[in-house]
């Protein structure tokens, strides 16, 4: 009996030990977080957009880096989805019909853009290239917020471009951000 008592003593003090170690590894990867932000444009988007992937991101540049592009995909194609559904609303006129597809248009060729940063965010640090992909980065980068802002432009209708901006808008701070902590992330390769 004593010895399940003490088993049972141990294990429960453990356990304890644990959730504090997790509760101050938390603490500190979400203080990473908001550290790292203040290097932004938006900080504020940029912790809003990140706090939630804490326990991946852990107090690593390169994780924050990597999950700040994730994230940028992630809303530019939610904004896609949300453009197609527009599309397909009753009563549009044709030239809101044209600025939305171009406006899909160009978010998709953000995504693409995107994602081509990310393939190179991967090779970073894996060859002796890395200027290059630091280079490539921030082209497909700067790309990709070039096609977020073409998308604003081709809408002219105020209230039209009211229910766009916003979405458009979510997507292109996320994406300034990510440039930000991938160019801080990549400045360990820059000599």
């Amino acid at each position: 009996m004593a010895t399940k008592l003490l088993c049972l003593s141990l294990l429960i003090l453990n356990l304890l030990l644990h959730m504090s170690t997790t509760a101050e590894s938390a603490t500190a990867t979400t203080d990473f977080i908001k550290s790292s932000c203040k290097a932004t444009r938006y900080p504020v988007a940029c912790v809003e957009s990140l706090s939630g992937y804490a326990s991946k991101i852990r107090p690593s540049e390169e994780e924050l880096a990597s999950t700040a592009m994730s994230v940028s995909v992630s809303k530019t194609r939610s904004c896609v989805s949300s453009l197609e559904k527009m599309k397909k609303t009753k009563g549009l006129q044709a030239r809101e019909y044209n600025a939305v597809q171009d406006c899909i248009e160009n978010m998709n060729d953000s995504v693409d853009n995107l994602n081509r940063s990310m393939k190179e965010l991967d090779l970073l640090g894996k060859g002796k290239d890395s200027r290059l992909h630091i280079s490539n980065i921030q082209t497909w980068v700067s790309a990709a917020m070039t096609c977020q802002d073409t998308c604003l432009d081709s809408i002219n209708d105020a209230n039209f471009k009211s229910s766009i901006k916003p979405m458009v808008v979510d997507a292109s701070q996320v994406t300034s951000n990510a440039l930000a902590l991938v160019n801080r992330f990549a400045s360990k390769y820059r000599t």
